[in-house]
């Protein structure tokens, strides 16, 4: 059982549900709300402990797209947790491959660059116990139904993946629904990486899979926003059964953290041509993701942006 989580991006949609299930089991002692915004914490905090009538969260104010931000709140935690939920996320505001002074796209600093941070400095500091998961997606793996291709790159050394993380990969124009999926490949190579390194966690990638109630969408130019928003996820998604509610998406998290049958270094998601449904291993869809130079290869090129 794991008594103490914390949850990144925990002040609404997935991160919030998440929280909200994992205190409903009676051996969740402490849930670390992890946010940017100290207002919208205490409003989740306050909503969470009206919903279900405890008072075990506590807020960590963390910007995962900002290192700084990571090691000052990680360097707070008084005690170690058991688990990690790496939920923060989105497509990188309105220009996602702009370069921040890290020299990392937006679109990699919310999803990613912190994350990585996060987790070296919560292993490096031994306070972190049993087990991490990051919030993967299949568009990792390609969903063609959403207009989303399977990454391919030519050599799949660190030289090219780094040129994911800088942007220079994608060129002037670039769908960020494609870029998303190509930072999310990287990413369940980077946990993939990180389970072989540290055998005494249990690390691995859970997509949530298409959820409805969350905010990832916001950032989208205003046509495909309107597109995935207002005609998709209502109409279109439940119609073809692409669509699970935000309850569902929490669900696999709180499973993956739980349930240890899911086995370290793997990246579970839906089914091939699914996006909601049960989880299966990404690898046996894109035999990429299995392949441990890949993997290695995307943890050096992150690394070499992590000071």
């Amino acid at each position: 059982m794991n008594k103490s989580i914390l949850i990144t991006g925990a002040n609404s949609g997935l991160g919030k549900e998440s929280a909200r299930q994992l205190a409903m089991i009676k051996g969740t002692e402490k849930i670390y709300l992890a946010c940017r915004n100290m207002a919208k914490a205490e409003e989740a905090k306050q909503s969470l402990e009206k919903s279900t009538g405890r008072s075990i969260f506590e807020i960590v104010i963390m910007d995962v797209s900002n290192p700084e931000s990571v090691k000052s709140a990680v360097a707070g935690l008084k005690e170690p947790i058991d688990a990690l939920i790496m939920n923060a996320g989105g497509m990188g505001g309105k220009d996602p491959l702009q370069l921040n002074s890290n020299g990392v796209t937006s679109l990699f600093a919310a999803n990613l660059h912190g994350h990585v941070v996060l987790m070296d400095e919560l292993v490096k500091s031994k306070k972190l116990n049993k087990v991490a998961l990051y919030a993967g997606s299949e568009g990792a793996r390609g969903v063609a139904e959403m207009g989303m291709n399977q990454p391919k790159l030519k050599t799949s050394s660190e030289n090219e993946f780094s040129t994911l993380i800088d942007g220079s990969f994608f060129g002037k124009e670039v769908d960020p629904m494609e870029a998303y999926g190509y930072i999310k490949y990287v990413a369940a190579l980077w946990m993939s990486s990180e389970a072989r390194s540290n055998p005494n966690l249990r690390i691995i990638t859970m997509s949530p899979g298409f959820t409805s109630g969350t905010a990832v969408m916001n950032d989208l130019p205003p046509l495909k926003r309107f597109m995935f928003k207002y005609i998709m996820l209502p109409f279109v998604a439940p119609l073809k059964g692409m669509v699970h509610s935000v309850d569902k998406g929490a669900k696999r998290y709180v499973d993956g953290i739980n349930n240890e049958s899911y086995k370290s270094g793997i990246f579970y998601a839906s089914k091939a041509k699914k996006l909601v449904g049960p989880v299966v291993d990404q690898s046996d869809i894109f035999d990429d993701l299995s392949n441990k130079s890949y993997q290695d290869n995307a943890n050096a090129a992150i690394h070499r942006y992590i000071k």
